[in-house]
């Protein structure tokens, strides 16, 4: 086998990155997606790869795969029609939730309506204690009745989370045994099994979206598998997690939650290769596809990593990369308002029909409009020729807006990217200020189709260090997928005051965590991987309401050091809080465990020396800052290693367009990345 294949499907476009494991080198591709016939913009790119590059899908040894089915399926509320059976009495667990609204500064917010409506949701006769002692064993008779009740709903599936199952499952495996007798066209999952944490509500909710997108997930992971094998594919393909890593695709289609994420986290994961490889130590990714802008923080190689990330209206508590949605996309949908105020989003024009200038039916001017009208775009095809850009196309649907408005098509487009620029401004200042971040410390890594053209214009609002664009940025969610490694979590809920009298559960816990994790490894893929083991505990001072996820030592675990697992807690309290209380009891919720088993990496590769100036095909006009500019426009195939460009300056590719504004500089570095920074004092401007 000779080529390793990341895939990741898009909104708007399907990227695939390519390995070739005999010379090291990496092929790039992006065509249109077909939300309309999923799994034929797989077979379309495997068939313009085989003809442009002579990449036969027989040589294909490794094939991972990126998707956002799952959380445009929680996002669009196009789910399956679910049941819940809880423990009687406690049939509002949805409803209750967390008791917070959304927005808690805006006095209209409401609280999502829940996934499965309150008239769909059954109590269960049965109880057991938060020790995991079964008082009352399951009712069949009160089963048998909430079936009926499903059935007679129309329901498509049922969710089993009864109280404590954390600590014993037994109870719902009762359930399902019962359901699958009297029901088993009725798909039945338990969320002891999905992902067993304390507290009903979050471990309700992720099972709950684990069974609302399984239907489809399944249905589309098949028609995946199949578009494979009719191309000679000879290996199944995995798909990428949450998490960062990636799985086979039985347990993707039995824990559809663990890959809701997981075309985001694919594209967290290859700028963390990028920053690690590169030597960057302080990055913000930014992922700007058609519909969603994405931003994770990246500290010396390494995500960020937490749970409860918001899915649509809901929080899932997998462990998943942080991810934060933090604006529109290339395809938000500019429009006028009742009051006659320009808005743009949340809308978007996807793929079909996609922006007016992608020529594909669409008829409403969206964010990739407004740049094409602007002059910043359109001086090439995209998407690998996918598209050939209309920019007079654009320019009358951005008209259709300025003329209601009174103003120019230049002044409206400049507001249209303005707003999305805006929205984009305050979701970031957020997220830097939650994490207590210098934003004068850390450079955006942009990329997706939109990426590089929006990023530099967000970096010198938020006055970032600059941003770095790698030399492939529209496809870097599918190079992502090919350097995740094999990953798994495991979780066991322990609830216990950190006192010597814990020292025995937490021994025994950790090598029943090591014992489970190994044992799926060996029978997912095969005995004498090479395998890594990473424990952490989520922790809390007693009488704090929520814990934090503190890194262990397997030692400490394995000998009962609580001096050195206590000192962890305080250290990494001080980290977050700035103060720590040494004379506090302290609680241990949660033991965790990561198993990661690396994969091949490849080596990137080091771009050539420049050899001569800036070699610029062509001056271009296009509005900027309230202005015409004469521009340069440069292909990025023709710059060297320790090139520099001054703003502003438009850069074109194969998969996107990189648009430098004034007053900002260009390098290139020895690995062919795009170093954007405010322009020094002794670079000539225009």
């Amino acid at each position: 086998m000779s080529y390793r294949v990341g895939v990741d499907i898009g909104g708007s476009f399907t990227d695939f990155a390519v390995l070739d494991e005999r010379d090291n080198s990496i092929r790039t591709l992006k065509v249109l997606s077909r939300p309309d016939s999923p799994g034929s913009e797989i077979t379309t790119g495997l068939a313009q790869l085989q003809q442009r590059d002579g990449i036969n899908p027989a040589e294909i040894g490794y094939f991972t795969h990126g998707t956002t089915v799952g959380v445009n399926a929680v996002i669009q509320r196009k789910g399956v029609k679910l049941a819940l059976f809880t423990t009687d009495g406690f049939s509002d667990v949805l409803e209750l939730a967390r008791l917070k609204i959304p927005h808690i500064h805006d006095l209209f917010s409401r609280r999502p309506v829940p996934l499965i409506s309150r008239d769909r949701v059954f109590g269960i006769r049965e109880r057991t204690d938060r020790d995991g002692k079964v008082l009352q064993a399951v009712d069949r008779a009160s089963v048998e009745e909430a079936v009926a009740a499903a059935r007679e709903a129309g329901c498509q599936g049922i969710v089993v989370s009864l109280l404590h199952s954390y600590r014993n499952g037994s109870n719902e495996g009762q359930v399902r045994e019962i359901v699958a007798e009297l029901a088993p066209e009725l798909l039945t999952s338990c969320s002891a099994e999905i992902w067993p944490i304390i507290r009903e509500y979050e471990r309700t909710i992720t099972a709950v979206i684990n069974a609302y997108v399984q239907p489809k997930v399944i249905h589309y992971l098949e028609a995946f598998e199949r578009a494979l094998q009719q191309m000679g594919v000879p290996v199944p393909p995995r798909i990428t997690k949450s998490n960062g890593g990636v799985m086979g695709l039985d347990q993707a289609k039995a824990e559809c939650v663990q890959m809701v994420l997981s075309g985001t986290a694919s594209g967290v994961i290859g700028a963390s290769y990028i920053a690690e490889t590169c030597g960057f130590d302080r990055l913000l990714s930014l992922d700007i596809g058609g519909t969603s802008a994405d931003v994770a923080v990246i500290i010396d190689g390494r995500p960020e990593y937490g749970s409860g990330e918001i899915i649509g209206d809901f929080p899932i508590y997998i462990p998943s990369v942080s991810v934060t949605s933090v604006g529109q996309g290339g395809g938000s949908i500019a429009w006028i308002d009742s009051l006659g105020v320009l808005q743009v989003g949340p809308d978007s024009a996807g793929s079909l029909p996609g922006p007016v200038c992608f020529r594909r039916g669409g008829t409403e001017a969206t964010a990739t409009d407004a740049f094409a009208a602007c002059g910043l775009i359109g001086h090439g095809d995209l998407g690998y020729n996918a598209v050939q850009v209309d920019v007079t196309g654009a320019r009358a649907a951005v008209e259709k807006l300025a003329q209601p408005l009174g103003i120019s098509v230049e002044e409206t487009a400049e507001n249209i990217i303005a707003l999305a620029i805006s929205s984009m401004y305050s979701d970031t200042s957020g997220l830097i200020s939650r994490f207590g971040l210098d934003p004068r410390e850390f450079y955006f890594l942009a990329f997706g189709g939109a990426g590089p053209m929006m990023g530099c214009f967000l970096a010198r609002e938020l006055k970032l260090k600059g941003v770095v664009v790698p030399p492939t940025p529209g496809v870097l969610a599918a190079f992502g997928g090919l350097v995740a490694d094999i990953k798994n979590d495991f979780i066991r809920t322990l609830y216990c005051e950190l006192t010597p009298a814990v020292s025995d559960a937490l021994r025994l816990n950790t090598q029943q965590l090591r014992d489970e994790a190994s044992g799926w490894l060996s029978r997912e893929y095969g005995p004498n991987l090479p395998s890594q083991f990473s424990f952490s505990a989520e922790m809390r001072y007693r009488g704090q309401s929520f814990e934090i996820d503190v890194v262990l030592q397997e030692s400490w675990l394995l000998t009962g050091d609580l001096a050195a697992i206590r000192s962890a807690f305080d250290a990494h309290h001080t980290r977050l809080f700035g103060h720590h209380d040494a004379h506090a009891d302290v609680q241990l919720i949660n033991l965790r465990l990561v198993l990661s088993s690396p994969t091949p990496k490849p080596r990137l590769p080091e771009l050539a020396a420049a050899s001569g100036p800036v070699p610029v095909q062509r001056q271009v006009d296009a509005w900027i800052d309230g202005r015409w500019w004469q521009v340069d426009l440069v292909s990025r195939s023709a710059l060297g290693a320790g090139h520099r460009l001054t703003g502003p300056v438009i850069i074109a590719q194969d998969d996107c367009t990189t648009c430098v504004p004034p007053q900002m500089q260009v390098d290139v570095d020895r690995y062919g990345n795009l170093i954007i920074t405010p322009q020094t004092g002794d670079a000539d401007g225009h």
